[in-house]
């Protein structure tokens, strides 16, 4: 039998679900989060709503890459450096041609190898025939481009990349919101989430056997709120 991901929390997954998305969809910190929640009678601390984030983002960021629709057969690659502990590190990211984000790969280089991996990564994911490729002037596209026989898709020049640009923009309001990111696994784990909230509401990241399981085993909660003290005399009643 499986069992929710939300097993031994205290908080109903509807209160989590809203925490965590609204803290990838919007340009907020843990206590921002933290005085919405406490407005609507729900009293959680803000070192609660980080273990949240941590636990559930790339979850969340898996399911609505699983419910998004076929990609269009035209990718826009850019990449965009940032300072990791002092060190350089680059962000290379994929979107297609209506702007949804396919995929944030975080590389210490800027090289043929680092562009190698994203593009394998991408084929191996999204499974469809491409059309066209656009990329900017950096040399290591085409060079791996041409190692895996699709030079002839590339298209360089002009502002065609701008798709791919604009899209950073989420990645580095976060960052400045964080005071830079700590290392290069954090960095990875909070683009996808980012990335795929834009685009996404909160009903995308609540899996369909959990709509059963809490529809089946769980109260619904009124407007969406329950407090603390709501949850602790459902909790003392059922022991009774």
């Amino acid at each position: 039998m499986k069992t929710s991901i939300y097993t031994r929390h205290r908080f109903h997954p509807d209160i989590i679900r809203r925490a965590v998305w609204m803290y990838f969809r919007f340009n907020l910190s843990f206590r921002d989060i933290e005085e919405l929640l406490i407005e609507r009678g729900i009293d959680v601390s803000y070192e609660t709503i980080r273990r949240w984030v941590d636990k559930f983002g790339s979850t969340y960021a898996k399911r609505i890459k699983l419910r998004a629709g076929i990609p269009s057969p035209v990718w826009h690659l850019d990449e965009v450096y940032t300072r990791i502990n002092g060190k350089m590190t680059y962000l290379w990211r994929t979107v297609d041609d209506e702007g949804t984000v396919l995929d944030i790969v975080v590389q210490r280089r800027r090289n043929t190898k680092a562009a190698l991996r994203l593009l394998r990564k991408l084929l191996k994911n999204q499974g469809i025939k491409l059309t066209r490729i656009v990329t900017d002037r950096l040399g290591s596209y085409g060079a791996a481009l041409k190692l895996l026989g699709m030079k002839h898709l590339q298209d360089v020049g002009g502002r065609k990349s701008n798709p791919a640009e604009c899209s950073h923009v989420p990645i580095r309001r976060r960052e400045r919101k964080s005071q830079r990111f700590r290392s290069v696994m954090n960095a990875q784990k909070c683009s996808q989430p980012i990335a795929k909230s834009i685009t996404s509401s909160i009903i995308d990241v609540t899996s369909s056997q959990e709509i059963h399981f809490e529809s089946s085993g769980l109260k619904q909660i009124h407007n969406g709120i329950w407090s603390r003290h709501q949850f602790a005399r459902k909790r003392s009643a059922k022991e009774k």
